[in-house]
């Protein structure tokens, strides 16, 4: 596995934005999870459990703070996905979401991470890029993730600012190219969300949009 700093790439491909909110957007808008659909006992619907379904349960939960739904993970270190998310790559590459960091004991790794699987590979595994809000790793360092494992971006490194909403705009479609060295599946296949362990994070509405 080979691990190396793409500073001045992923800070071309990736948009920083503290405090955002989601009501000024590029045309093209599509919400592929708004977290305001749940269970009875407040888990998304339709997302699944990486492992341990029971203890995922207990871990995710929508919330919302008066209009703005939202999903709280608390001490998860295992993450959930939503696969199938249908939706093109190249026409709209720019995934947008909020974070924010509640708690973060030193040194969980990841504090959280965000999932992006556009293609499979022959086996039918998803190719995914991780990009993470790490708590050691420098923003910027890129890992390859091997046969079976995610690549992994770093947005964000150590646990400040905690208690507020951060925005993230990154580009899936040339992030994937560019790591992965070909072009994605014509369609998505899906998303995850993971929280780190200890950790006490929110994860926002995610969208998708063109440049």
């Amino acid at each position: 596995m080979m691990r190396f700093v793409l500073a001045v790439l992923v800070g071309a491909t990736c948009l920083f934005a503290s405090g955002a909110g989601l009501d000024a957007q590029p045309a093209g808008q599509a919400v592929l999870e708004d977290f305001t659909t749940k269970d009875s006992d407040g888990f998304p619907k339709e997302w699944k459990a990486q492992h341990g379904e029971g203890k995922a349960r207990q871990s995710y939960a929508v919330q919302a703070e008066g209009a703005q739904s939202f999903l709280a993970v608390r001490k998860a270190d295992q993450r959930i996905y939503k696969r199938k998310i249908s939706w093109d790559p190249k026409a709209q590459p720019v995934l947008t979401w909020r974070w924010r960091v509640k708690v973060a004991p030193a040194g969980a790794e990841p504090i959280a991470a965000v999932f992006v699987s556009l293609d499979t590979d022959l086996m039918v595994i998803p190719v995914s890029n991780k990009y993470v809000w790490s708590s050691t790793k420098a923003k910027g360092t890129v890992t390859e993730g091997g046969m079976f494992g995610a690549s992994e971006i770093v947005l964000r490194s150590g646990p400040q600012p905690l208690g507020e909403w951060i925005e993230e705009r990154v580009d899936v479609y040339e992030d994937f190219k560019r790591i992965h060295q070909h072009e994605p599946a014509d369609k998505a296949w899906g998303i995850s969300l993971q929280g780190g362990p200890g950790v006490e994070v929110d994860f926002g509405p995610l969208t998708v949009s063109s440049r």
